[in-house]
Order: structure tokens, then C-alpha cells, then sequence
């Protein structure tokens, strides 16, 4: 290194370092928000909602035969639901011992985001007992009656009875469920 003075090359050296560390904290940085952030910008999704940080607090009669269940987010942090409840009848014991009932999807399911405390809904259908009191089954067959359903979501079960104090009455083993929504839509 002709005419090169030992400062030069010190100063050059420094440049270098400098040039270098700049150079990996910006990709360092760059790396932790990918990892953050999906590419097209948006945050990711929050993850799936577990049947222990929701509450099923009512099941409201809408119409004779329909119901709507209202589920919200106790937990921390926000989570996510999609998809179909599963549904059972249950007495008033362990919702662990119930008779599930065959589920027919009604609508689109799409993700629902569920901020801490947040609230969504799905709305049940069943085959309607007829008449008064001793109510029928245009089928024939026997009515169903049960104080409290079981609604599996987040892998597990959440029982709940009617608002109104009375009881679960339908025809057959078929209930139409809603894709879960955002409370207000």
C-alpha cells in the first residue's frame, strides 16, 4: 500500500466497521418486523379462541324456534373464531353428557376477531314443536325437550339455558347454526 498513511487505513477500517454495523442492525430490523408483519403489511391474525377464555352468556329466544347465542372473550388478548358451533342437548349436569344434534351450516364462514371482551353470535334453528302445551311434531315423532344445549366451539363445550327460564323444544336430531359474527353485524 503505497502512499497509504497508518491514519488512512485506520479511518478506512473504522469506515468499513461503521458501514457494516449500520448495515446489520437494518437487517436485523428488517428481519424482526417480517417476522411481525405478514408481507402485504397487515398484522397477523390473532390466534384461534379456546373454549376456556369464552363465555356463553345467554341463549336468547329470538323466535319460537330460534335462538342466538351470544359468546364472548374473557381471555387477555384477542382471538379468533371460525367456522360452525358443534350442538348438543344436554340436562342440567356435565355438559359432557348431552346428545348431540346434527349440525346443517347456514351462511359463509369467515375468521371473527374477538378483542379482549369482544362478543360474537351464531344463531340456532330447530325443527318447532307445535301446538300448545303438549306440543307435537308435524313428522309424528316424539318432541324433544332439554333445560340446557351444549355449544362446541374452541375444543370444547359451553352449556347454557334459556334466557327466559324455560326449556330447549324441538322436533327431531337436525338444528340449522349461523357461521359465528361479530356482535353488531
Amino acid at each position: 500500500m503505497k502512499g497509504t498513511t497508518h491514519a488512512g487505513v485506520a479511518r478506512t477500517t473504522t469506515l468499513w466497521i461503521a458501514t457494516g454495523a449500520v448495515t446489520c442492525g437494518l437487517l436485523l430490523a428488517a428481519g424482526q418486523g417480517a417476522a411481525a408483519q405478514p408481507p402485504d403489511g397487515r398484522r397477523a391474525p390473532a390466534p384461534p379462541c379456546t373454549n376456556t377464555r369464552l363465555l356463553a352468556d345467554s341463549a336468547q329466544q329470538i323466535r319460537g324456534s330460534q335462538v342466538r347465542i351470544t359468546l364472548v372473550n374473557e381471555g387477555p388478548q384477542a382471538c379468533s373464531l371460525k367456522g360452525f358451533p358443534a350442538v348438543a342437548l344436554a340436562g342440567q349436569g356435565s355438559p359432557d353428557r348431552n346428545k348431540p344434534l346434527n349440525v346443517v351450516p347456514q351462511g359463509q364462514a369467515r375468521p371473527v376477531e374477538l378483542q379482549a371482551g369482544g362478543r360474537a353470535w351464531t344463531l340456532l334453528t330447530f325443527t318447532p314443536v307445535l301446538g300448545e302445551a303438549e306440543g307435537y311434531c308435524a313428522s309424528g315423532a316424539e318432541p324433544t325437550v332439554a333445560p340446557s344445549i351444549v355449544l362446541g366451539v374452541g375444543g370444547g363445550g359451553l352449556q347454557v339455558a334459556p334466557d327466559d327460564g324455560g326449556q330447549f323444544a324441538l322436533c327431531g336430531t337436525t338444528v340449522r347454526a349461523t357461521a359465528f359474527r361479530a356482535a353488531g353485524s
